[in-house]
């Protein structure tokens, strides 16, 4: 008897230290991605507007990419809906073709309408060659197209690297506890 109790004490002292550890790093993502925000505003002004008037936005403020032949990328991202703050998402990317080295890119992708938004939010959004990136510079928001509800901006971070190659982003959203019956 005195085993299980200990066991269970034990089990629920290490949950708790584990989701401890994933608020703070869910903390630290979402002040990430409001630097970064500010980052891309800076760099073309007429991103505000995107960002006040989208259904939905995330942002990905540290996306690492590593490659020979075969490439993998990975990030975490804060999800807003409306402005607010819904949810966080991770995003993994395989692709290959010719490309060497590595690379650190800031990402926000715009939704502009509820449809779009519903795919990250039921795992079903996946990103192809077909929806390209816009690296962000001053006056690049003044002609953006969206493609399939999407609207997906990079900054550059780090690194380098050479590529041609074809291959796919997959997202999955997770509703911060308080959004979850929204």
């Amino acid at each position: 008897m005195k085993k299980t109790k200990l066991i269970l004490v034990t089990m629920l002292f290490m949950s708790m230290i584990v989701f401890a550890q994933k608020s703070d790093k869910d903390k630290e993502i979402i002040s990430d991605a409001e630097t970064v925000k500010v980052e891309f505003i800076a760099l073309d002004r007429g991103l505000e507007s995107q960002f006040d008037n989208a259904t939905a936005y995330v942002i990905f403020p540290n996306v690492g990419k590593g490659a020979v032949v075969v490439g993998a990328a990975s990030g975490h991202g804060a999800v807003y809906k409306n402005g607010k703050l819904v949810g966080m998402a991770s995003m993994k990317q395989l692709d290959v073709g010719a490309q060497i080295g590595g690379k650190a890119y800031s990402e926000v992708i715009f939704f502009n309408s509820e449809e779009a938004f519903k795919k990250l939010k039921n795992n079903e959004l996946e990103l192809t060659s077909q929806v390209a990136a816009i690296a962000v510079e001053e006056g690049t928001s003044m002609n953006t197209k969206f493609t399939d509800g999407l609207a997906v901006f990079v900054k550059p971070k780090a690194g380098l690297m050479a590529e041609v190659s074809v291959g796919g982003q997959k997202f999955e959203f997770r509703p911060l506890d308080r959004y979850k019956n929204k």
